[in-house]
């Protein structure tokens, strides 16, 4: 019997939220109503997979510190093994890392990755992401009609991390189609893809113990090799793997949606090209009003629980809804939180977690945001979207949110 059934209140009936295609096309209204019933759900999150889905601000907060909500699966492995799902097995490239551990390995991991993404590196980038995103812009054609995610909002996260792990820019590409995948456990391709690209990073670590350069890789590598294995083979593949995928895929859908509500409101894009200095503020409400990440990872009871006056038993999965407790962040001095408007001051939202797994790299997701969103604003006078947006199509499954094309026509400088 599923967790949710096992744990069900007496007397009430819940449903069970599939967490589809269908549901993530249309998940701020379905998340909107599921809120103005209560704070949490059962889920489906894959086919086999089910457990809970917390949906509000102040259990999402609570439930991301929960001493007993822990990210080791074993108290699931049995329900994650039975539907091939890859997301916490060493082996595959994901189960050693920072975001699949609890302390203090997790404590371990991130201290030795922390330094590449301190807000004062991440600042030392700047003139670099810029140079790209102009040298991307500039390869467009003057005017015409294009997708932009393929021309300018995936690319540059690509290669932003792709230049900090030293990753060759043959192989870019290929990292962009693994990535994708890596999110979409229903996808038939998606165990060969993670396959892949955790041989591929493999490979990278080897060639980087041969051949260290000035990158991120070849730092943590020489890490593991001059202080008695501090990162064992596993730990660098997995972190390499989640620097990749949460290095870049994150920011290309912070992108996407954020030029997309731009699009859809006139108005707040007319305020943002009269007022550039908005633009810090304008992100953060960016990420408050339709977040790249919808949900997390999964976290694992440790023990018998209970939030929101549910029972959840042990070895159920708990996911926290960061689109919708973000939707549900208290708003300074007020106003309707479904409504875009990048003149709020630091809007309150969940984007990046919170506690020991907030992001790790916010500072560079912040910074590419703001040079990206700058520089397509200033050299792209004139933008609109060349289909409706219900023609859109969104990312079908998975933890991330974002459209997987957005078809404009434009005109540039």
């Amino acid at each position: 019997m599923d967790t949710y059934q096992q744990a069900r209140p007496t007397g009430e009936a819940d449903e069970l939220v599939v967490m589809n295609a269908e549901f993530k096309a249309d998940a701020h209204r379905q998340y909107a109503r599921l809120r103005a019933k209560g704070p949490l759900h059962p889920a489906q999150f894959f086919p086999g997979i089910t457990g809970w889905v917390v949906v509000d601000y102040d259990l999402a907060r609570e439930a991301l510190t929960h001493p007993a909500l822990l990210k080791d699966p074993e108290p699931a492995a049995a329900m994650l093994e039975a539907v091939g799902f890859l997301g916490h097995k060493r082996g595959t490239g994901f189960g050693g890392q920072m975001l699949e551990a609890d302390p203090p390995e997790h404590t371990r991991l991130r201290r030795l990755v922390s330094g590449a993404f301190s807000p004062k590196r991440s600042a030392e980038m700047e003139p670099r992401i810029t140079e790209i995103a102009v040298q991307l812009l500039d390869a467009m054609p003057p005017s015409g009609e294009l997708d932009l995610v393929d021309a300018f909002t995936a690319p540059l996260p690509v290669a932003v991390i792709a230049e900090l792990l030293g990753i060759p820019e043959a192989h870019r590409q290929d990292f962009r189609r693994w990535t994708t995948l890596a999110f979409q456990v229903s996808h038939p391709e998606y165990a060969s893809a993670v396959a892949s690209m955790h041989a591929f990073l493999r490979e990278l670590v080897a060639d980087k113990r041969l051949s260290p350069g000035d990158d991120l890789m070849s730092a943590l590598v020489a890490a593991r090799d001059e202080d008695d294995g501090r990162l064992s083979e596993e730990e660098l593949a997995g972190t390499a793997a989640l620097l990749v995928i949460a290095g870049h895929e994150t920011t290309v859908n912070l992108l996407g949606n954020s030029v997309l509500a731009l699009l859809q409101h006139p108005d707040q894009l007319r305020l943002l090209r009269e007022d550039p200095a908005l633009l810090p503020d304008a992100i953060e409400e960016f990420l408050r009003y339709d977040t790249s990440v919808e949900r997390t990872t999964n976290r694992y009871a440790a023990e018998d629980l209970e939030l929101a006056g549910v029972k959840i038993p042990r070895g159920s999965i708990v996911a926290v809804a960061l689109a919708s407790a973000s939707r549900d962040a208290p708003l300074p001095g007020g106003g309707d939180p479904d409504t875009l408007d990048i003149t709020r001051s630091a809007a309150r939202h969940l984007s990046f977690g919170h506690g020991i797994h907030h992001c790790l790299g916010a500072p560079l997701a912040r910074l590419e945001a703001r040079v990206a969103l700058d520089t397509l604003l200033t050299r792209v006078p004139h933008m609109e979207l060349a289909v409706p947006a219900e023609f859109l199509e969104w990312f079908p499954s998975g933890m991330v949110r974002g459209v997987l094309s957005l078809p404009v026509r434009y005109r540039r400088t």
